[in-house]
């Protein structure tokens, strides 16, 4: 199985323009949600945790922005970028690398130690969806905590496998309980919008917010945006104008969710 790092959305706000368009919409939930959470606890650095984060794409900048950020990524090399990346950063004193995986997480973190959580990249990737996000779920903190999950959409396989000629793989994708187009698709799991939410309500958090990400980005030439500033800004624009919107939800390559682990009642450990 592949690492669950090696599908990380490569860079974050300051990645090229072709490649921070395809995380956008992505990063201005996320600021939205770092803001929201600091603001509910009293505290303006937030305890982060990224599962699955690699070399930092997401980490690095969340550490930027003044919180404390835990990876954990099974692959050593991954680690050893992101402290390289940290340190260029100059936020290595806010990052710590470890090494481990989704299905031992509780036992390489803290549970219900974490203000935020980012599961990026890893649900399509795990064995076991549903158990790797119950184990995610449990590093939140137990008074309530945010759930950020970012997963391949079943509706942008199909498209791109259409518009690509490849129409029978595009059905079997469609009709696949898993949203694979054959046995050669590299990727074990996708999802639609109500199975994605389901998994999370299993888990018991609440799902919140949904926005589609990459809807039209993958499928626009990096030269039609790269050196055309008003192209690229006209595109960023198509893009959060349609994430939030059910039909385009439906084709996007990636789904991202917002989730809320409830507070804790009164009485309850």
């Amino acid at each position: 199985m592949p690492s669950e790092s090696r599908v990380r959305d490569a860079g974050g706000p300051a990645a090229g323009t072709h490649a921070a368009l395809r995380t956008g919409v992505v990063w201005d939930v996320l600021r939205e949600a770092l803001r929201t959470r600091a603001a509910t606890t009293g505290r303006s650095a937030l305890d982060v945790l990224d599962t699955g984060g690699g070399s930092g794409s997401f980490a690095v900048p969340v550490a930027g922005l003044g919180h404390r950020v835990t990876v954990v990524d099974p692959s050593p090399d991954a680690l050893f970028a992101l402290e390289r990346r940290a340190a260029e950063q100059g936020v290595a004193a806010r990052v710590r690398g470890v090494q481990g995986d989704t299905h031992d997480l509780l036992d390489v973190v803290e549970r219900g130690a974490f203000d935020l959580v980012l599961c990026h990249g890893v649900l399509e990737y795990v064995d076991d969806p549903a158990a790797g996000l119950r184990a995610v779920a449990g590093a939140l903190r137990p008074g309530g905590g945010t759930l950020s999950v970012l997963t391949a959409g079943v509706g942008g396989a199909v498209l791109s496998r259409a518009l690509a000629g490849r129409f029978s793989e595009a059905s079997h994708a469609l009709g696949d309980p898993s949203g694979r187009w054959g046995d050669a698709d590299p990727v074990p799991h996708r999802f639609t919008v109500d199975g994605l939410r389901a998994l999370i309500a299993d888990a018991g958090l609440r799902p919140g917010q949904v926005h589609g990400a990459r809807i039209f980005a993958d499928l626009v030439p990096g030269a039609l945006v790269d050196t055309e500033p008003d192209a690229l800004r006209a595109l960023a624009r198509l893009e959060t104008e349609a994430a939030a919107l059910p039909a385009f939800q439906a084709i996007a390559a990636r789904l991202h969710v917002l989730a809320e682990r409830p507070t804790t009642p009164s009485g309850e450990r």
